[in-house]
């Protein structure tokens, strides 16, 4: 596996040891638990992002895209 190294605010690396000992695992497998869950949550919003984009597209109000109406003639008072 290949190795990066990371910069990370001494107080933020202690912590994180910290609770990597209380989970009982390393530090390294804290991170790679965190990472999986972030990239596994953008993946989801992604993918649910372009099927409702495909959605909208898709979807007819019956104006065929041309409204016949202004704001102002909706708001009437």
């Amino acid at each position: 596996m290949p190795h990066d190294t990371l910069s990370l605010p001494k107080e933020v690396l202690r912590r994180a040891k910290h609770i990597a000992i209380e989970r009982g695992t390393s530090l390294s497998g804290l991170l790679t638990h965190l990472l999986e869950e972030l990239t596994r949550r953008e993946d989801e919003y992604r993918r649910a992002k372009e099927y409702h984009l495909v959605m909208l597209d898709e979807f007819d109000l019956a104006t065929k895209g041309n409204a016949t109406w202004i704001r102002g003639d909706l708001h009437d008072r």
